[in-house]
This record gives C-alpha cells, structure tokens and sequence, in this order.
C-alpha cells in the first residue's frame, strides 16, 4: 500500500504545488511509483505544473462520483513512466466526502509507493478533505511573514490528526536576505512552527519558469528524507546554497 502525504500551506502563493510535483519527480526518478492527486478543486493546476494537462481524460471527481473506475483518472507521466496524475479539473456541483476521496485513493494504492495529496491553502473544508485523506503532511511555507503566521496556524492543526510525521519546507528562500538579516533563516522558522526542517528550497527563476526540475539539490534532499536517506536539510545546509553563502563570508571576511 502507498504511503499518503498530505502537502499543504496556510498561504496560497508559496510553491506548495510545485514543491509537491518536483518531489513527485525525485522519487520517480528513483523509481518508485508515485501518484499525484490534486484535491485543490477550482485552483487545480498539478496537471499542468507536471505537463500533463493535454492528456486527462476523467478526474478525481469523475471517480468519485461513479463516471469512471479510479484507474481510468490516473494519466501516466510521458517522461517519467512510474510517475502517475490524478487530476481535479472541475468543481463538483455536489458535495464530495473525504469518505469519498479516501475510497477512490485506497482503490489505487496498492499500485503505488507514495501518494503525494496537492492540498488546498488554508483551513477550510477543502484542507480538511485532503489531510484526512493522508497517514503524513509536508507544510509548505516561505520565510514572509505573513506566510509564515498562516503555517504557524495549520501547524498546529495538523498535529491534532495525529500524522505519521510532519515536515516543513521553506520554500523560495533568498541568500541576500538572509545574510542581510531581512528574514528569518529556516532553521529559525522551523524552531518557531516547531516542526522538523526538511527541506530548503532557494529562490530560483528557473523553478518559477519550469514548475518541474530535473536536478534540483534541494528536491533530491526532500526524496532522500521521505526515502530514508539524508534529509533535506543536510542537502541544502551543506551544499550549492547555504555553502555558497558560506563560503561568500569567509571569502569577505578575508578581503
């Protein structure tokens, strides 16, 4: 059976969807069978964030509500063939269950290693649809402020299900600023939400412009933590972004 996780956020806006496909796209890689599903009903954009837009046929509500068998919804990466999407293409125009949700993800699990749940922002009905749906959660969030007070609240909502295990990725996070001290660095932000770090993710046009990176440090840190492997934070610690600015310091404090 797949492990289900929950990615979310307090705020819209901070990468929560293209942390989750870029994570997707690490484990595939390493060829683990992974299925995206997106409960972000009217905002969905997973499809397109994976490329895959052009290919859906049923969605998750088609499912759900009987037009389709579950296996049908699921559109298999044309890049990555281990990697599967479960779209939400439209609002259903009755209400639908996180009984219902949970049947349909269930009814594929056992084809998948990881189910990876593209939640929507905030904690409305649609936030708690999707996290009933999970066994763990990743938050989302950036280092601004007003990101970061939304998370703290989903934060602690989160711990009243009781997941598995719950991580935090600091998404979009800017070396200027932080030498400069205009944000808070990671490590404090995780002390703050009181939540594991294990993930840093720096601030990248290319990120912003391609949604899906091959070979990100960062999200290769992200699949190494929920695979076993060293966690994110080592990998962005240690490496290309805060070693870079290290080193920037140390090559400074030598001038």
């Amino acid at each position: 059976m797949a492990r289900k996780i929950v990615v979310t956020s307090g705020k819209g806006g901070v990468g929560k969807t293209t942390v989750c496909c870029n994570l997707a796209v690490q484990l595939a890689r390493r060829g683990f069978r992974v299925a995206v599903c997106d409960l972000d009903f009217g905002l969905n954009n997973v499809d397109v964030a994976l490329g895959v837009e052009h290919l859906a046929l049923y969605d998750v509500v088609d499912a759900v509500e009987g037009r389709c068998r579950p296996k049908q919804a699921l559109v298999q990466h044309p890049l990555y063939p281990t990697l599967y999407c479960l779209a939400s293409n439209r609002v259903s125009e009755r209400y639908v269950s996180p009984q219902a949700v949970r049947l349909v993800l269930d009814a594929v699990s056992p084809q998948f290693d990881f189910i990876l749940i593209d939640s929507p922002a905030g904690i409305e009905e649609g936030f708690h649809r999707a996290a009933s749906c999970a066994e763990e959660a990743l938050l989302v969030t950036t280092p601004h402020i007003s990101a970061m007070r939304d998370a703290d609240r989903v934060a602690g909502i989160l711990k009243c299900y009781r997941f598995r295990s719950v991580g935090l990725a600091v998404n979009m996070v800017r070396r200027d600023f932080v030498r400069r001290g205009e944000i808070l660095q990671p490590r404090e932000i995780s002390a703050a939400l009181k939540l594991p770090l294990v993930a840093v993710v720096p601030e990248e046009d290319k990120l912003f412009l391609e949604n899906v990176v091959g070979r990100s440090r960062a999200f290769c840190g992200l699949a190494d933590y929920f695979t076993g492997g060293e966690g994110g934070e080592r990998g962005a610690d240690e490496g290309g972004f805060w070693g870079a600015m290290r080193r920037r310091h140390k090559k400074e404090g030598r001038a």
